[in-house]
């Protein structure tokens, strides 16, 4: 355990600062999102939030895996936290002088989409190079756990803050747990400097297009990754979908939004806890599929037909419990197969191919909650079956969550059938 500690020393300091720097980051961005929408009312404005800090990260990835690979990973990480910082004091300033509009915030978001996209290939690289190899699904385990922690606290302590303190206290808390994740990589963790492509001198355009062949060499990752694609559509819908539904349902509110996010946080630090206890499956590929069926067919159809924070607070337990399993096994397939002078490539071209679905996910469920099933809800006679299913308000967006659980199902089951044949143990490097 000493000797494990030892070796795990620098990245526990780096997970450690950068997952404070990620609670503070959250806590603004949840904050935002309820203070937009009780302005507009709006599912889809509150959605191009995450649209515009998405859409920079899928279009410009690949390009950044090939910037990655060449740059000092540390010097990038500091460059690209301290832009996102001072989008943030922009965000600060103009709320300060009570001139912040949704069009400021949504070019902000893009800017730091941005700045993200830069970084985390170059933070995905940086993690595989500080730790050995036989550790890899230990170390997966605690990034989940650090996810789930920040998913359980950001809505408390967000919801605290800004019904006590302000806006302006929750973006002081992001800048200052930003100063100490930026300070502690600059001063106190040194990152190995990863292993030179020995075409490291070739174009951008050449460079990214390697990372692409290197996929389309691996045909069980680029199935994964095209099955995941289809996953991030409809969970990103659920995020556009999810606060139009619970803060407009009659035992809703903010109150209970946060409690919603909170479980969710918490069943994924229990899934967390018990990746790290579990010993490695026969067949990681059947594992990601059969967990991303559970969370499909259950939290969906919840949120849809519940009426009550209970039943809502049941289905967050039993989408997002086996979430960090699937992370933990699909994090081992691409470390363990993508060289690590190749990492910033592939995981770029990786996040452009996964991740592509997420800003249409959330135009999608926003438009969805918006121009499709709340006009429909509306006309619906009293007393029908839709009605009694999702009638009151936000019928809407419940409406938009059964037919998100019926596509969530449908592509886990497709795609349990295309890949059923397909297996990938430790030792092995991907098809």
């Amino acid at each position: 355990m000493k000797m494990e500690y030892r070796k795990l020393k620098p990245y526990l300091l780096l997970w450690g600062t950068q997952s404070l720097s990620a609670l503070g980051s959250a806590m603004t961005n949840y904050a935002l999102v309820i203070w937009l929408y009780q302005k507009s009312g709006s599912a889809l404005e509150t959605a191009l939030l995450s649209i515009c800090s998405y859409a920079p990260y899928v279009l410009m990835s690949v390009f950044a895996g090939a910037l990655s690979d060449r740059w000092n990973k540390k010097r990038t990480m500091l460059c690209c936290d301290l832009c996102a910082a001072a989008c943030t004091l922009i965000v600060l300033g103009l709320l300060k002088a009570d001139r912040l509009l949704p069009w400021h915030m949504y070019i902000l978001n893009a800017l730091s989409g941005l700045m993200n996209t830069v970084q985390q290939p170059a933070s995905d690289v940086a993690a595989t190079l500080l730790v050995p190899r036989e550790l890899y699904q230990k170390t997966s385990g605690l990034r989940s756990f650090s996810q789930s922690l920040v998913t359980i606290l950001t809505p408390v302590f967000a919801t605290v803050l800004l019904a006590f303190a302000g806006m302006d206290w929750v973006i002081a808390v992001d800048l200052s747990s930003f100063a100490i994740a930026f300070l502690t990589l600059l001063f106190c963790i040194r990152v190995p400097a990863a292993p030179q492509s020995a075409n490291a001198d070739e174009l951008i355009l050449r460079s990214a297009r390697a990372g692409l062949a290197w996929l389309r060499r691996k045909a069980l990752i680029l199935k994964l990754i095209l099955f995941l694609a289809c996953i991030n559509l409809v969970a990103s819908a659920y995020n556009a979908a999810l606060p139009a539904l619970l803060l407009s349902r009659p035992q809703g509110g903010e109150t209970v939004l946060g409690w919603v996010n909170a479980v969710s946080g918490l069943a994924t630090l229990a899934g967390s806890v018990l990746v790290t206890l579990l010993p490695a499956p026969k067949n990681r590929v059947k594992v990601i599929c059969l967990t991303l069926m559970l969370s499909m067919g259950t939290e969906n159809f919840l949120l849809a037909l519940g009426k009550t924070p209970l039943a809502w607070c049941v289905g967050s337990v039993l989408g997002w419990i086996g979430i960090p399993i699937m992370n933990a096994n699909l994090d081992v397939i691409l470390r363990s197969s993508i060289p690590a002078n190749m990492q910033g490539r592939v995981y770029s071209c990786r996040n452009t191919l996964q991740f592509f679905t997420i800003p249409l996910g959330f135009f999608l469920g926003g438009v969805l909650v918006d121009e499709v099933f709340s006009p429909l809800m509306a006309a619906a006679p009293p007393g029908g079956m839709l009605d009694r299913l999702f009638g009151g308000p936000g019928a809407g967006a419940a409406a938009t969550f059964c037919v998100l659980a019926v596509m969530g199902v449908a592509v886990c089951a497709a795609f349990f059938f295309f890949l059923r044949r397909e297996s990938w143990r430790d030792g092995d490097s991907a098809r």
